[in-house]
């Protein structure tokens, strides 16, 4: 505040802030732009770019454990309303579309609800004709080669150690990738009636084949819409196996799956 005098009083000649004042308003200011600006550009990114997600369950054993973190591609198939934040409608069914390839790794919102976020391999495509006979994949009436490799072995929660059958698959377009048999060829979903992909859709199936709710269960997940299609998995950037708990930094090191860091997801 600047005072000048006349006739020997003191007058209010202006109400400017003291130079320090104004410095620490420009610097709040300047800082809030930039975090308007980093948060704008995360969401556009995350929007159309790329969008972390992590692993919560094993279905997609052996390709993703629990405990992975991925980045999964927004621009690979296009964009729905699904791909926006909190699936809002202002996109009208897919525009910029790419069809997906037979074995991508994709996330999807589960179609029975629209909001919860899945994960699976894309088995079938628009018109095919999918079924499971004893454990064999059959992709229109022709059964998908599969080779029995070394079991794969993973620890439990209770520390010990657990084998279960896997089988390197190869789908006609030549993707191959693991799957695991735990129950061998004879559990419930190992033998199923034909699916009839209907068009726009898709038939999704987990890698962990005994344990995974996906296409086959038609009432709880069902044919994938296009529109429901997230994005393709494409590469692992981090990977724990949770045995330590948030406080105990020092375990931290100990917990990390350092060999799979950075792979691409196949």
């Amino acid at each position: 505040m600047v005072l000048r005098k006349s006739g020997g009083k003191a007058k209010i000649v202006g109400t400017n802030s003291e130079p320090g004042e104004q410095s620490l308003a420009a610097g709040f200011m300047e800082t809030l732009g930039t975090v308007v600006f980093a948060v704008l550009f995360a969401v556009l990114v995350r929007t159309f770019a790329y969008e972390p997600f992590n692993i919560p369950s094993g279905s997609m054993i052996p390709t993703l454990l629990v405990g992975d973190y991925l980045f999964v591609s927004k621009f690979s198939y296009g964009y729905s309303r699904h791909s926006l934040p909190f699936s809002l409608p202002l996109i009208k069914g897919r525009v910029f579309e790419s069809i997906p390839e037979r074995g991508d790794v994709a996330v999807f919102k589960l179609p029975t609800d629209n909001q919860t976020d899945y994960i699976k391999r894309i088995i079938g495509l628009p018109g095919d004709k999918i079924q499971v006979i004893r454990g064999v994949l059959h992709i229109n009436e022709t059964p998908v080669r599969r080779r029995r490799i070394t079991d794969f072995r993973r620890q439990g929660d209770s520390g010990r150690f657990t084998a279960s059958p896997q089988f390197r698959e190869t789908l006609p377009n030549r993707v191959v990738y693991q799957i695991l048999e735990r129950l061998g060829d004879s559990g419930p979903l190992d033998n199923t009636d034909i699916f009839h992909v209907p068009k726009g859709h898709y038939f999704v199936m987990g890698d962990n084949r005994d344990n995974s709710q996906d296409s086959r269960v038609l009432d709880m997940v069902g044919f994938i819409p296009a529109e429901n299609l997230v994005g393709r998995a494409e590469i692992l950037f981090f990977s724990t196996n949770g045995s330590a708990r948030i406080w105990e930094i020092w375990k931290w090191p100990f917990t990390v799956r350092y060999k799979r860091l950075f792979n691409t997801i196949e």
